[in-house]
């Protein structure tokens, strides 16, 4: 069953490896086939390099299990709640990668400070709200995922791949798979730009706002003019 997204799903995973965003098992990314309703996730606790497209688990949009010899992700219950919310989305991504995750302990929003977050991310990163200990206790990462959707009440989820959950980790998402786990790749080197700059100078303002949009728009806006359009039929 969904073989083609389990090799997806398994080589977003790896590149998490590749790219240097996990240490031991802390992450997974999950994509979704979007005709079945259903998700495919990397298993709890396995290591990257025994991992296979048959260890992939295949779960439904209330998070049971449809087909897999092992346990899904810790946090699937997180990510199904975002594939609940954010209809558009195809793969969801969660790193503890350094900087990123250093902003979420700080509970501070990534600021947007130059033109290589704004080419990617419309605006600065939010962080979401704490969860209550009632949360925690009955539904933990069900609740995380809940919050995640709370702080993006005003955001639309495209123009804003990644969230800091406080006290965590980023999570991060897009179109498919390898998209997410792109994200989770750029909002590692734009928390690690901010990190820098504002150890540089700590009054440092965010870039103005034409310059932000202008950077988002002309790479992701509807008449975007970054790269190259695709070759016309005949």
């Amino acid at each position: 069953m969904l073989g083609e997204l389990k090799e997806e799903v398994l080589k977003a995973n790896l590149a998490l490896r590749e790219y240097g965003l996990v240490t031991l098992t802390w992450g997974n990314v999950s994509g979704r086939d979007r005709e079945k309703n259903l998700v495919v996730i990397k298993p709890s606790g396995i290591d990257y390099s025994q991992l296979s497209p048959d260890d992939m688990v295949v779960v439904d949009l209330d998070g049971k299990v449809v087909e897999g010899q092992w346990q899904p992700s810790s946090d699937t219950a997180t990510h199904v709640a975002l594939y609940q919310a954010f209809r558009s989305i195809g793969g969801i991504a969660h790193t503890h990668s350094d900087y990123a995750t250093s902003f979420a302990q700080a509970c501070l929003p990534i600021p947007c400070l130059g033109t290589t977050h704004a080419d990617h991310f419309h605006g600065p990163i939010p962080v979401t709200r704490f969860l209550t200990a009632d949360e925690v206790e009955r539904e933990y990462e069900r609740a995380t995922g809940l919050a995640i959707v709370e702080a993006f009440a005003q955001i639309a989820p495209l123009e804003m791949p990644a969230v800091l959950v406080a006290g965590h980790g980023p999570f991060t998402w897009g179109e498919n798979p390898m998209e997410a786990v792109n994200n989770s790749l750029v909002l590692e080197r734009v928390a690690q730009m901010a990190f820098h700059t504002i150890l540089l100078n700590a009054r440092v303002g965010n870039l103005p706002d034409h310059i932000l949009h202008k950077h988002f728009q002309r790479k992701h806006g509807p008449e975007a003019y970054y790269g190259q359009k695709k070759a016309r039929e005949g």
